[in-house]
C-alpha cells in the first residue's frame, strides 16, 4: 500500500512539474489590437500569432522565458515571463518602428551619427519588405519601379544578354550613377555592358534584380548627390538594401501567377528563416523561381518584306505564301524564359561587450533562355540542311540565345565602440560573371561545316573593398567621423570558340575574338572627413570633404555641405543640400570592344563594332582617354508633418556633369570620302565604329514629393493614403566634346538618337496614388501608377519626327486573407485594366500626333517606310526597337501563399 502512494505521489508531481499553462493576453498599439504579431520564445521554435483582435495564447511549461513580441511596422519589445503554478495573463503595447516614414533611423545621408527621416538635412526614401511584398512584382527592381516615383526599369523588347538585367535608373540619370549598398556595403557591378538601342545604352550597373525579396528588411533610396561620403557613382543617389538580422520568426512563400493572355507562367519557392543564441543572430533565405516566355510579336508588312530598302527583296508572293502561315515571322520577343536560384545571409556574433563580428553574403544562379529574330527563308535562303530535319521542308530557323550568370557578395566586419568612439573594420568581395551560348544557328561563312551549337565568350566583374570608418560624438553639438576605403577592381572579356567568330561568327550573336579578349584591372584609395554640427536642436549644419586616387587616372577631391531647419513644434522642416561629385569610367567603358549583331533600321541585322578607348584605332581618329565625370548637386526642400498621421514633403533638385561619359553614335565616311576621317577610316579597315568618350555636359533637374496620409477612418476602418511623384523639369546636354578629327568632317559622336535614349526615354513625369485599407482580417491595397510620356527618335527617322509613348494609367489591386493563424494567401492582379504601351509618330513642324494602326486596311501612307524602319517591318510594332516606359505584357495574376513557423 505504501509503495501504491508513493507511486501516486510521484505522478502527480511529474504531472504538475510538466503541467502545461497558458500565457495569454492581447498585443496593442496605440490604436487598439495587433492582428498577425509574433510572439516567439527566445532561443526556440515555440511562438503563435495574435487573432483579428490582437489577442494570443501560447502553452508553456513551468519556467522562466525570454518572449519576443514583434510584428511588421513595429520595435520588438522582449519580455521576461515567469510561468509558476498557473496561467499567466501579459498585455503588451508595441511601438510604431523605424519602418514609418517620420521615425525611420536611416543609415544612408551622412558618416556621422544616424538621424531619423525628420532629422535628415537630405531626401531618403524608406521601403519596408511589405511595400515590396505587396506589389505582386517578382523580383525586386520591378518591385521598386512600382514603389519610387524616381526609379525606372523595363523589360527591354530585345531578349540577349541584355534579358539578364534589364537597365535601372534613378532620376532618368543611368544605371551607372546610382551607388548600391547591401547593409552599408558596395555591392559589386555588373559584368554586363548595355550596347543596344535602348535606355541605358553604354553603361552598366549593379544586378539588384538578384537580390531574393524575402531576404530584404527595408530599403533606403538617398535622393541626393552622395560621392563625398561614399565615392564614385553616386551622382544620381544612393540605394542601400538592408537585410533581415535579428530573428523573430520563420516564413515561407509559394507564389504563382500568370499573364492575362496565358502564358509567361511563374513558379517561386522562398524561405526565410534563422536563430538567435545570446546576442548574436543569424538569418538566411532561400528562393527558387520560374519564369515562362511570353511572347508579343507584331503583325509583320508583307510589302515591307518584300521591299529591297525596308526588307529583304524577296518577291511578295513568296513572302506573303509563309506570312500566311507565320503572320509574326516566327518572330518571338517579350519576356523570355529563365530561372533562377538566390540565396542570401546575414549573421553577428558578439566579441565581449562592445564588439561584435558581423557577416552577410548573397549569390544568384540565373538561366535566361530567348530568342533572336527568327530567319525566315527569303531572309536565310537555305541553312545547309542543318537546322531542318531530313525530310521536311526548310521554313527558316530562329536562333536561341541562352547566358548563365553568377552573382555573388559578401562582407565580413568587426563593429565596436569604446570610451564614444565607434569603430567599422570590414572587407567586401563580389564578383559578376556571365557565359552566353548560342544554338539552333550557324556560322554563314563555314557553310555545311558549320556547328550548330556556338560558344561566344561572356564577361566578368570582380571587386574587392576594404573599409574603415570611425566617429565619435564629440558633444552634445558636434559629431565627427572620417574613413577610408581601397578598392581593387578586375575586368575580364573571355574569347569565344573559333566558330563562333570567324567568317562573320555565329548568325545573330558572333564571339569575341581573341584580340578583343582579355583582363584588365586598376585600383584605388580614398579617404573622407565629415562633420555635423548641431548649432540648436532645430539647427544642423554637415560638411564631407573625400579625396580619391585611381591608378589609371590620378586623383579626385570632392565635398558636401548640408543643411536642416526645424521649427513650428518640429512640425516644418527645411533642408538644403550643396555637393561635388565623380564618377570614375567602368573598365568596361575603358577597355571593351566588340562585334554586335543588331538590328539597324533600312539594313535589317548588320554587324556594328566598338573600338574600346585606348585601341590604336581610337587614337589614330583622336579620341582621348576617358577621364571621370564631374558633377554638381543642389537639393532644396520642404518637410511638413501638420499631425502624427500626415506627413509632405517637396525636394527640388539640379545635377550638372561635366565629361559625361557615353557609347557615342556610329561614325562613318562622309559622302565624298575625301576628308582625313575617311583617309583613317579606310586604312584601319573601318566601315562603321562606335566609341566611348567624355562626349557631354549636362543638366537635369526636377521635382520629387511624397504626401502620406495615415489612420483615415472609413466605415469603422483605418485607411492609409499614399502620393509620391517625380517631375523632370529640365534633362538635357549643354554642349557636345567632339575630338577634332570627327567635328571638321561634320560628324558628331552624339546624334538625335542617343539624344533621347539619353533624355526623354524614361517617363517625364511618374506619380503613384497608393491606397491601404483593412476590413477585419482582409487587407486591401489599390495602387496607381501614372507613367508620363516619353520620346525616341529612332534610327532611320527623318530629321522632322519622334516617337513618343503616350502616359498610361497601371492600376494594381492586392487582397491578403489570413487563412489561419500562422497562414496568409494574398492574391494580386497587376495592370487590373490591361493597359497597353501606346505610341504616336510626331510632326515636329506642325505638332500633330498620328497612330499609325498597322492592321487598318489603309494605313497612314506617311508612315508606312518610317513605322516598318524602327519596328523591323512590325515584328516590335507594341514598343517599338527601343523599348517603352512601362510593361507589354499587360494584366499580370498572382497567388501568393505565406506560412509562419
Amino acid at each position: 500500500m505504501k509503495k501504491i502512494f508513493t507511486l501516486i505521489l510521484v505522478c502527480l508531481y511529474a504531472n504538475f512539474a510538466w503541467a502545461q499553462f497558458s500565457l495569454k493576453g492581447k498585443v496593442q498599439d496605440a490604436n487598439g489590437g495587433v492582428p498577425g504579431a509574433s510572439i516567439a520564445v527566445a532561443s526556440s521554435t515555440t511562438g503563435t500569432v495574435t487573432n483579428a483582435n490582437g489577442e494570443y495564447s501560447l502553452s508553456l511549461a513551468k519556467g522562466t522565458y525570454q518572449i519576443n513580441y514583434s510584428s511588421i511596422g513595429y520595435k520588438t519589445l522582449t519580455k521576461t515571463i515567469v510561468i509558476d503554478n498557473g496561467d499567466v495573463t501579459e498585455n503588451v503595447i508595441l511601438e510604431v518602428s523605424a519602418t514609418t516614414l517620420d521615425e525611420i533611423v536611416v543609415s544612408v545621408g551622412s558618416r556621422t551619427s544616424r538621424r531619423t527621416l525628420t532629422d535628415s538635412p537630405v531626401p531618403v526614401d524608406i521601403l519596408s519588405a511589405q511595400d515590396l511584398v505587396s506589389t505582386g512584382q517578382t523580383t525586386f527592381d520591378k518591385a521598386l519601379q512600382y514603389r519610387v516615383p524616381s526609379f525606372n526599369t523595363v523589360n527591354t523588347p530585345v531578349n540577349d544578354a541584355s534579358s539578364l538585367l534589364d537597365p535601372y535608373e534613378i532620376r532618368n540619370m543611368g544605371p551607372s550613377r546610382t551607388l548600391i549598398l547591401i547593409n552599408g556595403k558596395r555591392k559589386n557591378t555588373s559584368a554586363l555592358m548595355y550596347i543596344q538601342t535602348s535606355p541605358g545604352r553604354g553603361e552598366s550597373g549593379a544586378d539588384i534584380s538578384a537580390i531574393p525579396q524575402q531576404a530584404i528588411k527595408r530599403v533606403e533610396i538617398l535622393r541626393d548627390g552622395a560621392s563625398a561620403q561614399y565615392g564614385s557613382d553616386a551622382i544620381a543617389g544612393v540605394m542601400n538594401i538592408i537585410l533581415k538580422d535579428k530573428y523573430d520568426y520563420g516564413s515561407a512563400n509559394i507564389i504563382t501567377g500568370i499573364t492575362g493572355k496565358g502564358d509567361g507562367g511563374h513558379i517561386g519557392f522562398a524561405v526565410n528563416n534563422g536563430a538567435n543564441f545570446g546576442k548574436g543572430y543569424i538569418n538566411y533565405t532561400i528562393d527558387f523561381s520560374r519564369t515562362a516566355l511570353a511572347n508579343r510579336p507584331g503583325k509583320v508588312s508583307a510589302e515591307a518584306e518584300a521591299d529591297g530598302d525596308l526588307g529583304f527583296g524577296a518577291p511578295l508572293s513568296a513572302v506573303k505564301s509563309f506570312l500566311a502561315k507565320y503572320p509574326d515571322a516566327g518572330n518571338i520577343n517579350g519576356q523570355p524564359e529563365n530561372t533562377a536560384a538566390k540565396f542570401a545571409i546575414n549573421g553577428g556574433i558578439p566579441l565581449g561587450e562592445n564588439s561584435e563580428f558581423y557577416y552577410n553574403a548573397a549569390y544568384v544562379y540565373k538561366k535566361v533562355n530567348s530568342f533572336a529574330n527568327y530567319r525566315t527563308p527569303y531572309w536565310r535562303t537555305t541553312d545547309d540542311g542543318l537546322l531542318t530535319p531530313a525530310g521536311q521542308p526548310y521554313v527558316g530557323y530562329v536562333p536561341n540565345f541562352q547566358g548563365d550568370l553568377n552573382d555573388y557578395n559578401g562582407t565580413v566586419g568587426i563593429r565596436s565602440e569604446k570610451n564614444g568612439w565607434k569603430t567599422d573594420l570590414s572587407f567586401t568581395t563580389g564578383n559578376n560573371k556571365q557565359i552566353y551560348t548560342v544554338s539552333n544557328s550557324r556560322n554563314r561563312g563555314l557553310g555545311k561545316n558549320s556547328p550548330t551549337y556556338f560558344r561566344p565568350g561572356g564577361y566578368e566583374f570582380h571587386h574587392n573593398v576594404g573599409n574603415i570608418d570611425v566617429s565619435k560624438l564629440l558633444s552634445d553639438k558636434v559629431t565627427f567621423a572620417f574613413g577610408s576605403e581601397f578598392r581593387a577592381e578586375t575586368f575580364s572579356v573571355f574569347e569565344g570558340d573559333t566558330a563562333s567568330y570567324v567568317r562573320g561568327g555565329a548568325d545573330s550573336f558572333p564571339g569575341t575574338t581573341p584580340n578583343n579578349a582579355g583582363t584588365f584591372t586598376r585600383f584605388n584609395f580614398g579617404g573622407y572627413v565629415d562633420l555635423g554640427f548641431d548649432v540648436t536642436p532645430d539647427f544642423l549644419l554637415n560638411g564631407t570633404l573625400r579625396t580619391e586616387q585611381y591608378s589609371d587616372f590620378g586623383n579626385a577631391t570632392v565635398f558636401k555641405v548640408s543643411s536642416r531647419y526645424k521649427f513650428n513644434d518640429d512640425k516644418i522642416t527645411l533642408r538644403a543640400s550643396f555637393s561635388t561629385g565623380f564618377r570614375a569610367p567602368l573598365l568596361h567603358q575603358i577597355y571593351q570592344q566588340l562585334a554586335q549583331a543588331s538590328f539597324v533600321p533600312g539594313q535589317g541585322i548588320q554587324t556594328k563594332g566598338i573600338v574600346n578607348n585606348v585601341s590604336p584605332q581610337a587614337f589614330a581618329l583622336g579620341v582621348p582617354k576617358l577621364t571621370p565625370e564631374k558633377s554638381t548637386n543642389f537639393t532644396l526642400g520642404i518637410g511638413l508633418n501638420p499631425n502624427k498621421n500626415l506627413s509632405i514633403t517637396l525636394d527640388y533638385y539640379n545635377i550638372q556633369v561635366k565629361d559625361r561619359i557615353v557609347l557615342g553614335s556610329e561614325i562613318t565616311g562622309t559622302v565624298s570620302g575625301t576628308t582625313p576621317l575617311d583617309n583613317i577610316l579606310k586604312s584601319n579597315g573601318i566601315v562603321a565604329v562606335s566609341f566611348f568618350s567624355n562626349a557631354l555636359n549636362t543638366t537635369t533637374s526636377g521635382i520629387d514629393f511624397v504626401v502620406s496620409q495615415r489612420n483615415v477612418m472609413l466605415g469603422g476602418n483605418k485607411l492609409n493614403i499614399n502620393l509620391a511623384g517625380n517631375y523632370t523639369i529640365e534633362n538635357k546636354y549643354n554642349s557636345i566634346n567632339n575630338p577634332k578629327l570627327i567635328a571638321d568632317a561634320g560628324k558628331s559622336v552624339f546624334d538625335r538618337t542617343q539624344d533621347a535614349l539619353l533624355f526623354s526615354s524614361r517617363p517625364q513625369y511618374k506619380v503613384i496614388l497608393g491606397f491601404d485599407y483593412t476590413i477585419k482580417k482582409i487587407s486591401f491595397s489599390l495602387n496607381n501608377t501614372l507613367f508620363g510620356p516619353t520620346r525616341f527618335h529612332q534610327n532611320g527617322l527623318d530629321d522632322n519626327t519622334d516617337t513618343e509613348f503616350t502616359p498610361g494609367l497601371v492600376t494594381d489591386l492586392a487582397v491578403s486573407i489570413p487563412v489561419t493563424k500562422m497562414a496568409t494567401l494574398s492574391f494580386n492582379v497587376n495592370n487590373l485594366l490591361n493597359v497597353m504601351p501606346k505610341w504616336d509618330f510626331i510632326d515636329l513642324k506642325t505638332g500633330t500626333k498620328t497612330r499609325y494602326d498597322a492592321n487598318n486596311n489603309v494605313p497612314s501612307a506617311k508612315y508606312f517606310e518610317q513605322y516598318n524602319l524602327i519596328t523591323f517591318n512590325g515584328r516590335y510594332s507594341n514598343v517599338t526597337y527601343d523599348g517603352s516606359q512601362f510593361s507589354q505584357l499587360g494584366t499580370m495574376l498572382n497567388a501568393t501563399l505565406n506560412v509562419r513557423f
